[in-house]
C-alpha cells in the first residue's frame, strides 16, 4: 500500500502540477488542524500569488516568516514579494541572505538579486556581485546580468554584450530581453536608426503577430453600451463611512503613470500600490458571469460586495501606513471604469494622457507582457489602442458620472505644482511640497520607468518621437491635434 501523502505534500504537488486553485484548498484544510504550520502558511502564500493575488498573499507570508525567519525559500518569495510592492531595502536585504544560503532555491534567489539590484539602481553592489561570480554563473540566464554590469562601466561595451546575446542560441526569453537592453543603449547612444531596426527585428521574431481585435472587440461593445447611458451601469455598492479611498490611474502604459504615482505617493495621506492586481481580479470574476457588462442586473449585489471587500482587503495590506487614499497604478483601469463606477461609487479617476508619438515611441521600445497586450509590436496597432484609450476614457467618465482630473503628461511635467495640487484638491488633501520631489521617495518602481523616478521631475522624454520621426505620418495628425486640444500649459503661457 503507498504511503500516505503528507499535507504539507499535497500542497507542494498541487503548486507544482499548476492547480493553484486546489493548492489553497490543501493549505486551508492544514491551517484548519493546524493554524501554526509554517509550511500551511507559506503554502497558502505561494497559492495566492500563483493565482494573482498578491495583496491577500502578505499576511500568509508575514506569520510563515515568525514561524520559520531563516527559511530560504520563504526568504526568496518574500524578497520578491516585497519588491514588486516597492520596498526595496526590505527585498534586497531578504533576497541577499537567500542568495546565501546552501540549499535548492539559492540559484533563483541570486536573480532574483541581480534584477532588484538592476531596478532599484544599485549598480555597484550589481556590479560586485558579477564580478565575485558564483554557481549562478553557469546558468545560462547570467550573461544579461554580466552585459549589465558591463553597461554601467562602459556604454559601448554593453551595447556589444547585449548584442552578443541577441544573436546567440540563448533562451528566446534571454535574447528578447538583450534585444530590448541593447536598443535602449543604442537610443542613449544617439544610434536611432540602428535602434529602430534591432527593435522591429525583436518584435517580428519573438512576439505573435500584432493582434487588436482581442483589445478592441470588448472595447466596441463598451462603447455601445456607455451609449446606452448611464442607466445601463448603475452603481451597486456604496461607501462605508472612515474607508480607505480609491484613486485609479485612468491610461496607457508609457504615459507618465509612474511619475504621477511617486509623486502622490510621497504625500502622507496617499499610499502608492503599484499594479495592484486586484481590479484584474475583479474584471476576470465578472468576465466568468458571462453576463456582465451587456446584462450587469444579472449580477447579484452580493457578488459586487465581495469582490470590492476583496479588493479593499488587498489595498489596505498594501497601502503605506496612514495612508487616508491607495493610488492604483492599474493599466486596466482606462477600459475598466464601468466596473469602477458600479464597485467605488467615491473612487476618483486620475486620467493621464501622453503625446501619443511619444507615448508610441516608449510602448515599441518597452519590454512589456506582450501576451497580456498583443498589439504593442506594431506602431500602427499602437496607434489603433491609442485611438480607442481617446475616444473612450472621455466619455465613459462623463457617463459613469467618475470624479476625475484629465491632464496631459507634458502639462504635470512642466508645471508639476499646478497639477499635483489639482490631484489633491480632488481627493479632499492639501498641497504637501513633498509631492514635488518623486525622487526622494523610498517606494522603487518596479517597472520600465524604475530608472526616470530616481531622478528630479524632468522634460528629458518629451518630444524624444522626433527621433523617429520616419515612422510616424499624416495618419497620426488627427490623435496629435486631439492631444494639443487638451494641453493647458501651452494655451495659458
Amino acid at each position: 500500500m503507498p504511503a500516505k501523502e503528507s499535507p504539507a505534500a499535497r500542497i507542494e504537488r498541487l503548486i507544482a502540477a499548476g492547480d493553484n486553485r486546489g493548492a489553497l484548498d490543501a493549505a486551508d484544510e492544514l491551517l484548519k488542524q493546524s493554524p501554526q504550520s509554517f509550511l500551511g502558511r507559506f503554502g497558502r502564500a505561494r497559492a495566492l500569488i500563483r493565482l494573482g493575488l498578491e495583496a491577500e498573499a502578505g499576511p500568509d507570508l508575514e506569520l510563515a516568516a515568525k514561524l520559520s525567519p531563516n527559511d530560504e525559500h520563504l526568504l526568496l518569495v518574500r524578497g520578491r514579494y516585497e519588491f514588486r510592492n516597492g520596498r526595496a531595502d526590505e527585498a534586497i536585504a531578504m533576497l541577499e541572505r537567500a542568495a546565501r544560503g546552501r540549499g535548492p532555491h539559492t540559484v533563483e534567489a541570486a536573480f532574483s538579486l541581480l534584477d532588484a539590484y538592476h531596478y532599484a539602481g544599485r549598480r555597484d553592489e550589481l556590479a560586485a556581485m558579477v564580478r565575485a561570480g558564483g554557481v549562478w554563473a553557469k546558468d545560462a540566464r547570467a550573461t544579461l546580468h554580466v552585459a549589465r554590469a558591463a553597461a554601467v562601466e562602459d556604454r559601448e561595451r554593453g551595447i556589444e554584450a547585449f548584442l552578443s546575446i541577441w544573436r546567440s542560441t540563448a533562451p528566446v526569453v534571454t535574447r528578447r530581453y538583450a534585444g530590448f537592453e541593447a536598443a535602449e543603449l543604442l537610443d542613449r547612444a544617439a544610434r536611432y536608426r540602428e535602434a529602430f531596426d534591432l527593435m522591429s527585428e525583436v518584435h517580428r521574431t519573438t512576439a505573435p503577430p500584432a493582434d487588436t481585435e482581442s483589445s478592441v472587440g470588448p472595447l466596441g461593445a463598451q462603447w455601445s453600451l456607455l451609449e446606452k447611458g448611464a442607466g445601463h451601469f448603475k452603481q451597486r455598492c456604496a461607501v462605508q463611512d472612515g474607508e480607505l479611498r480609491t484613486a485609479f490611474v485612468v491610461a496607457l502604459p508609457r504615459s507618465g503613470t509612474t511619475l504621477l504615482e511617486h509623486m502622490l505617493d510621497r504625500h502622507p495621506a496617499i499610499g502608492g500600490i503599484g499594479e495592484y492586481t486586484g481590479l484584474g481580479a475583479i474584471r476576470k470574476h465578472l468576465a466568468a458571469t458571462t453576463v456582465w457588462p451587456q446584462k450587469p442586473t444579472l449580477v447579484s449585489d452580493g457578488t459586487f460586495a465581495r469582490l470590492r471587500e476583496e479588493y479593499l482587503v488587498g489595498a489596505r495590506a498594501l497601502a503605506k501606513s496612514g495612508a487616508q487614499w491607495t493610488f492604483d497604478k492599474s493599466l486596466l483601469a482606462w477600459s475598466s471604469l464601468p466596473e469602477i463606477a458600479a464597485m467605488f461609487p467615491g473612487a476618483i479617476g486620475l486620467a493621464i494622457d501622453r503625446d501619443p508619438r511619444d507615448n508610441a515611441t516608449s510602448l515599441y521600445f518597452s519590454h512589456l507582457n506582450v501576451a497580456a497586450n498583443p498589439w504593442m509590436g506594431d506602431l500602427a496597432a499602437i496607434r489603433e489602442i491609442i485611438q480607442w484609450q481617446r475616444k473612450i476614457v472621455p466619455r465613459a467618465l462623463e457617463v459613469l458620472d467618475i470624479a476625475h482630473e484629465r491632464m496631459a503628461y507634458e502639462d504635470l511635467v512642466e508645471d508639476p505644482a499646478r497639477f499635483a495640487a489639482r490631484c489633491l484638491e480632488r481627493m479632499g488633501l492639501p498641497m504637501d511640497e513633498r509631492v514635488l520631489n518623486p525622487e526622494q521617495g523610498t517606494r522603487v518602481a518596479a517597472t520600465l520607468s524604475h530608472a526616470q523616478v530616481r531622478r528630479p521631475i524632468s522634460r528629458a522624454a518629451i518630444g524624444r518621437w522626433k527621433n523617429y520621426a520616419w515612422a510616424f505620418d499624416g495618419a497620426w495628425d488627427e490623435l496629435v491635434a486631439m492631444h494639443e486640444a487638451l494641453r493647458v500649459t501651452r494655451h495659458s503661457n
